[in-house]
C-alpha cells in the first residue's frame, strides 16, 4: 500500500527531474534560456487545458473537444481583432465560445445521459467544422501587434500559473471541489450523501470549455493568426497530461499539480526528441506508449 500510494503521488515529479536531468547531460542545448523559453511557451497551452481536464477527468468523464475548441475559439478571437476590437474583447470572445461548448456538453451529459466519450467526440467534429466554415478554411491575418505580447514567455507563465493557483483553490478549498472528488469516487453514494452530481457534472464540462477557450486565445496570440485548424491531437496531449500526472481515469483520485508536472514531462519529452531530431512519427509511437503506461499504473493502482 504505501509503494502505491508513493507512485501514485510522487513518481511523476521524480520522473521529470529525472527526464531533465538525462537531457542536461545528453546535449548541452536542453539547459539554454532559449529552449527552456521554448518549452514553456509550447506547454502551457497544453497545460491549462489539461488543468479543466482534470475537473473532468476526476469525476470519471472524458471531453475530447478541447483541441477542436481551442480551433474555434481562435479564429473567433482573431476575428474580433480584424474588426477593430481590442485584446480585452478578443479574449471575452473566445472564453464564451469555449464556455458555449463546454456547456452544451455539460447539459447533454447531465441531461440526456450520453455518455460524455459519444458527447464529446461529436462536439470535437461540430467545433472544427463550425472553425474551418467560419473562415471557410482559411487562415485569419492581420493581427495587430500588441495582441503577441499575450504569448510571450511572462505572459504565458504568468497566465498558466493563474489558471493552476485558481483551480486549485477551487478544486481543494471549496466545497465544489469536494463534491468533484466524492462524484468521480461514487457517484450513488454522492447523490445519496446530498451532493447535486448533475450539477457537478455539468460544472466540470463547462470549466474545460473555458480553459479551451483561454488556451485557443493564446495559440492565437503565438501563431498571430486564427488557424482553423490549430489545436489538431492538444486534446490527446492534455488527456495524457493528466493521467500521466496520477490523476485517474476513474474518477476520485488526482491533484492539479500532478497534472502540471505531468504537461511538462510530456513537453520536455517533445522536446528531448526534437532536439535529437526524432521523427514525428516515432514520436507519436513513444507518447503512445508513454500513455499506455500510465494507464496501465492507474489500473494497478486499483
Amino acid at each position: 500500500m504505501r509503494l502505491r500510494h508513493a507512485l501514485s503521488n510522487y513518481a511523476i515529479f521524480v520522473a521529470l527531474v529525472a527526464e531533465c536531468v538525462v537531457l542536461a547531460v545528453a546535449t548541452d542545448a536542453f539547459f539554454t534560456v532559449d529552449n527552456l523559453s521554448n518549452v514553456l511557451r509550447q506547454n502551457a497551452f497544453t497545460a491549462i487545458l489539461a488543468a479543466g481536464m482534470t475537473f473532468v477527468i476526476l469525476t470519471a468523464g472524458i471531453d475530447l473537444s478541447v483541441g477542436s475548441v481551442v480551433g474555434l475559439t481562435g479564429v473567433v478571437a482573431s476575428d474580433v481583432l480584424v474588426h477593430g476590437y481590442g485584446t480585452p474583447a478578443a479574449l471575452a470572445a473566445g472564453l464564451l465560445v469555449g464556455l458555449l461548448v463546454g456547456t452544451i456538453n455539460g447539459i447533454t451529459v447531465t441531461r440526456l445521459r450520453i455518455p460524455a466519450f459519444i458527447v464529446t467526440l461529436a462536439m470535437m467534429l461540430v467545433a472544427r467544422g463550425a472553425a474551418y466554415k467560419y473562415t471557410d478554411a482559411r487562415t485569419i491575418s492581420g493581427l495587430p501587434p500588441s495582441f503577441g505580447v499575450l504569448s510571450s514567455s511572462l505572459s504565458t507563465a504568468v497566465i498558466m500559473a493563474g489558471v493552476f493557483v485558481v483551480a486549485w483553490i477551487l478544486l481543494m478549498r471549496t466545497p465544489f471541489g469536494r463534491h468533484v472528488y466524492a462524484t468521480g469516487g461514487n457517484r450513488d453514494a454522492a447523490w445519496l450523501s446530498g451532493v447535486r452530481v448533475d450539477r457537478v457534472e455539468f460544472s466540470v464540462y463547462a470549466i474545460s470549455g473555458i480553459a479551451a477557450g483561454l488556451a485557443g486565445v493564446l495559440v492565437a496570440s503565438r501563431l498571430n493568426a486564427g488557424y482553423p485548424r490549430a489545436g489538431e491531437f492538444y486534446e490527446l496531449d492534455a488527456i495524457a497530461a493528466v493521467v500521466v500526472g496520477g490523476t485517474s481515469l476513474f474518477g476520485g483520485r488526482g491533484s492539479l499539480w500532478g497534472t502540471l508536472a505531468g504537461a511538462f514531462f510530456i513537453g520536455v519529452l517533445n522536446n528531448g526528441l526534437n532536439l535529437f531530431r526524432v521523427s514525428s512519427y516515432d514520436q507519436l509511437i513513444v507518447k503512445g506508449a508513454v500513455l499506455l503506461i500510465a494507464a496501465s499504473l492507474d489500473r494497478w493502482r486499483r
